[in-house]
Protein backbone atom coordinates (compact mmCIF):
# COMPACT_ATOMS: atom_id res chain seq x y z
CA UNK A 1 0.00 0.00 0.00
CA UNK A 2 1.30 3.61 -0.73
CA UNK A 3 2.26 5.40 2.50
CA UNK A 4 -0.54 8.01 2.18
CA UNK A 5 -3.12 4.96 1.91
CA UNK A 6 -1.40 3.10 4.60
CA UNK A 7 -1.86 5.95 7.07
CA UNK A 8 -5.38 6.41 5.95
CA UNK A 9 -6.05 2.80 6.33
CA UNK A 10 -4.53 2.54 9.85
CA UNK A 11 -6.36 5.63 11.26
CA UNK A 12 -9.61 3.85 10.27
CA UNK A 13 -8.77 0.49 11.53
CA UNK A 14 -7.96 2.91 15.21
CA UNK A 15 -11.29 5.33 14.66
CA UNK A 16 -13.30 1.82 14.56
CA UNK A 17 -11.19 -0.17 17.81
CA UNK A 18 -11.78 3.34 19.16
CA UNK A 19 -15.40 3.65 19.26
CA UNK A 20 -16.35 0.23 19.65
CA UNK A 21 -14.25 -0.19 22.57
CA UNK A 22 -15.97 3.47 24.13
CA UNK A 23 -19.67 1.66 22.95
CA UNK A 24 -18.84 -1.65 24.98
CA UNK A 25 -17.40 -0.47 28.07
CA UNK A 26 -20.37 2.30 28.23
CA UNK A 27 -22.73 -0.67 28.10
CA UNK A 28 -20.89 -2.52 31.00
CA UNK A 29 -20.99 0.01 33.65
CA UNK A 30 -24.08 0.64 32.51
CA UNK A 31 -24.85 -2.83 33.48
CA UNK A 32 -22.66 -3.80 36.17
CA UNK A 33 -24.76 -0.26 38.37
CA UNK A 34 -27.72 -2.16 37.56
CA UNK A 35 -26.68 -5.59 38.91
CA UNK A 36 -23.90 -4.65 41.12
CA UNK A 37 -26.26 -4.03 44.26
CA UNK A 38 -25.84 -7.68 45.84
CA UNK A 39 -23.32 -9.82 47.84
CA UNK A 40 -21.02 -9.76 44.61
CA UNK A 41 -21.12 -6.00 44.07
CA UNK A 42 -17.11 -5.38 44.92
CA UNK A 43 -16.21 -8.23 42.95
CA UNK A 44 -17.86 -6.86 39.87
CA UNK A 45 -16.57 -3.60 40.45
CA UNK A 46 -13.14 -5.18 40.48
CA UNK A 47 -13.35 -7.72 37.34
CA UNK A 48 -14.02 -4.49 35.02
CA UNK A 49 -10.39 -3.52 36.09
CA UNK A 50 -8.91 -7.64 35.77
CA UNK A 51 -11.06 -7.32 32.70
CA UNK A 52 -8.63 -4.44 30.75
CA UNK A 53 -5.85 -6.16 32.83
CA UNK A 54 -5.39 -2.73 34.67
CA UNK A 55 -5.03 -3.74 37.26
CA UNK A 56 -1.25 -2.27 38.37
CA UNK A 57 -1.84 1.20 36.52
CA UNK A 58 -5.12 1.33 38.56
CA UNK A 59 -3.79 0.22 42.30
CA UNK A 60 -0.70 2.75 41.58
CA UNK A 61 -4.14 5.49 41.50
CA UNK A 62 -6.46 3.88 43.97
CA UNK A 63 -6.64 1.44 47.31
CA UNK A 64 -9.67 -0.23 45.98
CA UNK A 65 -12.04 -1.29 43.21
CA UNK A 66 -15.09 0.93 44.40
CA UNK A 67 -17.82 1.61 42.36
CA UNK A 68 -17.36 5.76 42.22
CA UNK A 69 -13.07 4.61 41.59
CA UNK A 70 -13.66 2.31 38.65
CA UNK A 71 -16.57 4.32 37.20
CA UNK A 72 -13.79 7.45 37.19
CA UNK A 73 -11.05 5.79 35.84
CA UNK A 74 -13.02 4.08 33.13
CA UNK A 75 -15.06 6.93 32.30
CA UNK A 76 -13.32 10.28 32.74
CA UNK A 77 -9.80 9.80 33.55
CA UNK A 78 -7.24 11.39 30.71
CA UNK A 79 -4.20 9.20 31.97
CA UNK A 80 -6.12 6.11 31.62
CA UNK A 81 -5.57 5.67 27.58
CA UNK A 82 -8.63 3.09 27.52
CA UNK A 83 -11.35 5.42 29.71
CA UNK A 84 -14.42 6.22 27.16
CA UNK A 85 -12.66 9.92 27.33
CA UNK A 86 -9.79 9.14 26.00
CA UNK A 87 -11.10 6.63 23.19
CA UNK A 88 -13.51 9.53 21.85
CA UNK A 89 -10.56 11.81 21.92
CA UNK A 90 -8.44 9.15 20.05
CA UNK A 91 -11.52 8.49 17.56
CA UNK A 92 -11.58 12.09 17.17
CA UNK A 93 -7.98 12.48 16.33
CA UNK A 94 -7.77 9.50 13.78
CA UNK A 95 -11.00 11.50 12.22
CA UNK A 96 -9.06 14.59 11.71
CA UNK A 97 -6.46 12.67 9.82
CA UNK A 98 -9.36 10.97 7.46
CA UNK A 99 -11.05 14.45 7.17
CA UNK A 100 -10.78 14.64 3.45
CA UNK A 101 -11.94 11.01 3.52
CA UNK A 102 -15.74 11.23 5.67
CA UNK A 103 -18.57 13.07 5.16
CA UNK A 104 -19.10 16.47 6.82
CA UNK A 105 -22.17 14.73 9.09
CA UNK A 106 -19.51 12.05 10.37
CA UNK A 107 -17.18 14.81 11.35
CA UNK A 108 -19.75 17.12 12.91
CA UNK A 109 -21.27 14.10 14.92
CA UNK A 110 -17.84 13.17 16.60
CA UNK A 111 -17.28 16.66 17.42
CA UNK A 112 -20.44 17.05 19.29
CA UNK A 113 -19.74 13.81 20.90
CA UNK A 114 -16.46 14.30 22.05
CA UNK A 115 -16.78 18.62 23.58
CA UNK A 116 -20.01 16.72 25.77
CA UNK A 117 -17.72 14.08 26.84
CA UNK A 118 -15.33 16.65 27.78
CA UNK A 119 -17.99 18.58 29.78
CA UNK A 120 -18.98 15.79 31.80
CA UNK A 121 -17.34 16.17 35.44
CA UNK A 122 -17.27 13.43 38.44
CA UNK A 123 -20.30 14.57 39.84
CA UNK A 124 -21.96 14.39 37.23
CA UNK A 125 -21.01 10.54 36.79
CA UNK A 126 -22.26 9.46 39.94
CA UNK A 127 -24.16 6.47 40.75
CA UNK A 128 -27.19 7.90 40.49
CA UNK A 129 -26.59 9.60 37.31
CA UNK A 130 -24.48 6.73 35.66
CA UNK A 131 -27.42 5.01 34.14
CA UNK A 132 -28.04 8.60 31.52
CA UNK A 133 -24.69 9.12 30.85
CA UNK A 134 -24.00 5.99 29.54
CA UNK A 135 -26.91 5.11 27.66
CA UNK A 136 -26.32 8.96 25.70
CA UNK A 137 -22.43 7.49 25.04
CA UNK A 138 -23.98 4.20 23.64
CA UNK A 139 -26.42 6.71 21.35
CA UNK A 140 -23.46 9.00 20.29
CA UNK A 141 -21.36 5.32 19.32
CA UNK A 142 -24.52 4.09 17.41
CA UNK A 143 -25.21 7.57 16.04
CA UNK A 144 -21.30 7.24 14.82
CA UNK A 145 -22.17 4.29 13.54
CA UNK A 146 -25.05 4.75 11.70
CA UNK A 147 -23.68 7.77 10.09
CA UNK A 148 -20.69 6.11 8.60
CA UNK A 149 -22.03 3.34 7.39
CA UNK A 150 -24.74 5.60 5.51
CA UNK A 151 -21.79 7.76 4.02
CA UNK A 152 -18.79 6.19 3.74
CA UNK A 153 -17.25 5.43 0.49
CA UNK A 154 -16.82 1.68 -0.03
CA UNK A 155 -13.24 1.66 -1.10
CA UNK A 156 -10.27 0.03 1.19
CA UNK A 157 -11.02 2.46 4.06
CA UNK A 158 -14.48 1.15 4.82
CA UNK A 159 -12.66 -2.65 4.99
CA UNK A 160 -10.42 -1.33 7.42
CA UNK A 161 -12.81 0.35 9.27
CA UNK A 162 -14.62 -2.70 9.33
CA UNK A 163 -11.47 -4.94 10.47
CA UNK A 164 -10.88 -2.51 13.84
CA UNK A 165 -14.45 -2.94 14.87
CA UNK A 166 -14.56 -6.68 14.13
CA UNK A 167 -11.18 -7.29 15.91
CA UNK A 168 -12.17 -5.13 19.01
CA UNK A 169 -15.83 -6.85 19.52
CA UNK A 170 -14.21 -10.02 19.40
CA UNK A 171 -11.44 -9.05 21.71
CA UNK A 172 -13.74 -7.78 24.30
CA UNK A 173 -16.38 -10.14 23.95
CA UNK A 174 -13.86 -12.85 25.15
CA UNK A 175 -12.38 -11.13 27.71
CA UNK A 176 -15.78 -10.06 29.05
CA UNK A 177 -17.03 -13.82 29.06
CA UNK A 178 -13.43 -15.09 30.20
CA UNK A 179 -13.68 -12.51 33.54
CA UNK A 180 -17.32 -13.14 33.82
CA UNK A 181 -18.09 -16.44 33.89
CA UNK A 182 -15.79 -18.10 36.97
CA UNK A 183 -17.32 -14.95 38.66
CA UNK A 184 -20.73 -15.83 38.06
CA UNK A 185 -20.39 -19.75 38.51
CA UNK A 186 -22.87 -19.94 41.35
CA UNK A 187 -22.45 -22.10 44.45
CA UNK A 188 -24.77 -24.73 45.30
CA UNK A 189 -27.27 -22.73 47.16
CA UNK A 190 -27.51 -20.58 44.07
CA UNK A 191 -27.92 -22.51 41.20
CA UNK A 192 -31.66 -21.62 39.71
CA UNK A 193 -32.10 -18.44 42.04
CA UNK A 194 -33.27 -15.56 41.18
CA UNK A 195 -29.85 -13.81 42.00
CA UNK A 196 -28.02 -16.88 39.92
CA UNK A 197 -29.86 -15.90 36.78
CA UNK A 198 -29.71 -11.97 36.85
CA UNK A 199 -26.32 -12.38 37.12
CA UNK A 200 -26.47 -14.70 33.66
CA UNK A 201 -29.05 -11.58 32.88
CA UNK A 202 -25.98 -9.14 33.20
CA UNK A 203 -23.53 -10.88 31.36
CA UNK A 204 -25.60 -11.09 28.23
CA UNK A 205 -26.63 -7.63 28.40
CA UNK A 206 -23.21 -6.51 28.74
CA UNK A 207 -22.70 -7.84 25.27
CA UNK A 208 -25.90 -6.71 23.85
CA UNK A 209 -26.59 -10.07 23.57
CA UNK A 210 -29.92 -10.75 25.86
CA UNK A 211 -32.65 -10.48 23.39
CA UNK A 212 -30.50 -12.54 20.66
CA UNK A 213 -30.21 -15.20 23.52
CA UNK A 214 -34.09 -15.72 24.20
CA UNK A 215 -35.06 -16.11 20.50
CA UNK A 216 -32.44 -19.31 20.96
CA UNK A 217 -33.24 -20.04 24.01
CA UNK A 218 -37.03 -18.65 25.10
CA UNK A 219 -36.95 -20.14 28.23
CA UNK A 220 -34.19 -21.26 31.01
CA UNK A 221 -30.44 -20.49 31.30
CA UNK A 222 -27.17 -22.24 32.28
CA UNK A 223 -23.37 -20.99 32.14
CA UNK A 224 -22.51 -23.32 29.62
CA UNK A 225 -25.68 -22.02 27.20
CA UNK A 226 -24.74 -18.74 27.46
CA UNK A 227 -20.88 -19.19 26.81
CA UNK A 228 -22.06 -21.57 23.95
CA UNK A 229 -24.48 -18.51 22.84
CA UNK A 230 -21.49 -16.00 22.71
CA UNK A 231 -18.79 -17.81 21.25
CA UNK A 232 -20.44 -20.21 19.01
CA UNK A 233 -23.73 -18.66 17.48
CA UNK A 234 -23.76 -18.14 13.97
CA UNK A 235 -26.36 -15.50 13.95
CA UNK A 236 -25.28 -12.80 16.54
CA UNK A 237 -23.12 -10.27 15.39
CA UNK A 238 -20.80 -10.16 17.94
CA UNK A 239 -20.30 -13.62 18.76
CA UNK A 240 -16.48 -15.38 18.53
CA UNK A 241 -17.63 -17.06 15.36
CA UNK A 242 -19.39 -14.53 13.55
CA UNK A 243 -17.02 -12.15 14.20
CA UNK A 244 -13.56 -14.41 12.92
CA UNK A 245 -15.79 -15.65 10.07
CA UNK A 246 -16.44 -11.55 9.29
CA UNK A 247 -12.97 -10.82 9.69
CA UNK A 248 -11.70 -13.57 7.31
CA UNK A 249 -14.50 -12.46 4.37
CA UNK A 250 -13.03 -9.16 4.59
CA UNK A 251 -9.35 -9.73 4.64
CA UNK A 252 -10.36 -12.22 1.51
CA UNK A 253 -12.07 -8.67 0.00
CA UNK A 254 -9.36 -6.68 0.13
CA UNK A 255 -7.12 -9.22 -1.58
CA UNK A 256 -9.43 -9.89 -4.17
CA UNK A 257 -10.98 -6.45 -5.22
CA UNK A 258 -8.32 -4.16 -4.45
CA UNK A 259 -5.01 -6.46 -5.15
CA UNK A 260 -3.12 -6.10 -1.57
CA UNK A 261 -1.21 -9.26 -1.37
CA UNK A 262 -0.18 -8.98 2.20
CA UNK A 263 -2.36 -10.90 4.64
CA UNK A 264 -1.26 -14.54 4.19
CA UNK A 265 -0.29 -15.19 7.92
CA UNK A 266 -3.66 -13.62 8.98
CA UNK A 267 -5.24 -15.96 6.83
CA UNK A 268 -3.97 -19.03 8.16
CA UNK A 269 -4.48 -17.93 11.88
CA UNK A 270 -7.92 -17.24 11.08
CA UNK A 271 -8.24 -20.56 9.15
CA UNK A 272 -7.00 -21.94 12.40
CA UNK A 273 -9.48 -20.36 14.59
CA UNK A 274 -12.42 -21.29 12.46
CA UNK A 275 -11.73 -24.37 12.27
CA UNK A 276 -10.90 -24.79 16.49
CA UNK A 277 -14.58 -23.68 16.47
CA UNK A 278 -15.69 -25.89 13.76
CA UNK A 279 -14.52 -28.41 15.72
CA UNK A 280 -15.22 -28.05 18.97
CA UNK A 281 -18.66 -27.81 21.17
CA UNK A 282 -18.97 -25.53 24.29
CA UNK A 283 -18.97 -28.83 26.50
CA UNK A 284 -15.63 -29.56 25.06
CA UNK A 285 -14.58 -26.37 25.33
CA UNK A 286 -15.89 -26.45 29.40
CA UNK A 287 -13.97 -29.39 29.89
CA UNK A 288 -10.61 -28.58 28.56
CA UNK A 289 -11.04 -25.21 30.43
CA UNK A 290 -13.00 -21.61 29.27
CA UNK A 291 -10.09 -19.45 30.07
CA UNK A 292 -7.48 -21.53 28.15
CA UNK A 293 -9.42 -21.46 25.30
CA UNK A 294 -10.60 -17.80 25.52
CA UNK A 295 -6.48 -16.78 26.12
CA UNK A 296 -5.93 -18.88 22.93
CA UNK A 297 -8.48 -16.78 20.73
CA UNK A 298 -7.21 -14.20 22.28
CA UNK A 299 -3.32 -14.57 21.57
CA UNK A 300 -4.42 -15.26 18.12
CA UNK A 301 -6.48 -11.69 17.57
CA UNK A 302 -3.02 -9.86 18.66
CA UNK A 303 -1.14 -12.34 16.06
CA UNK A 304 -3.97 -10.96 13.73
CA UNK A 305 -3.61 -7.48 14.70
CA UNK A 306 0.46 -7.35 14.34
CA UNK A 307 0.29 -9.25 11.39
CA UNK A 308 -1.94 -6.87 10.00
CA UNK A 309 0.14 -3.80 11.06
CA UNK A 310 3.04 -5.22 9.15
CA UNK A 311 1.01 -6.18 6.04
CA UNK A 312 -0.81 -2.93 5.29
CA UNK A 313 0.45 -0.65 7.92
CA UNK A 314 4.66 -1.16 7.64
CA UNK A 315 5.14 -1.79 10.99
CA UNK A 316 3.33 -3.91 14.05
CA UNK A 317 0.72 -2.04 15.79
CA UNK A 318 1.24 -0.37 19.47
CA UNK A 319 -1.70 0.31 20.65
CA UNK A 320 -0.60 2.37 23.28
CA UNK A 321 0.36 5.20 20.61
CA UNK A 322 -3.19 4.84 18.82
CA UNK A 323 -5.24 5.85 21.74
CA UNK A 324 -2.48 8.11 24.09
Amino acid sequence: MARLLARFAEDMFWLARSMERAENLARILDVNETFSRDARGSQNWLSIVNLHADAEPFFKKYQAATANNVIHYYLLDPENHSSISSCIKAARDNARTLRPLISTELWTQLNMFHSWIRTLTPADVGRADLSRVCSKIKEGCQTHTGILEGTLYRDEGWYFYQLGKLIERADQGTRLLDIKYHLLLPGATEVGSPLDVSQWNALLRSAAGYHAYRRVQPRGMSPGSVAGFLIFNNAFPRSTAVCIASIDEIVVRLRQRYGLRAGNRTLEILDGIRGTLANRSIEMVLGGGLHEFLDWVQLQLIAITDDLGRSFFGHAVAEQSQVA
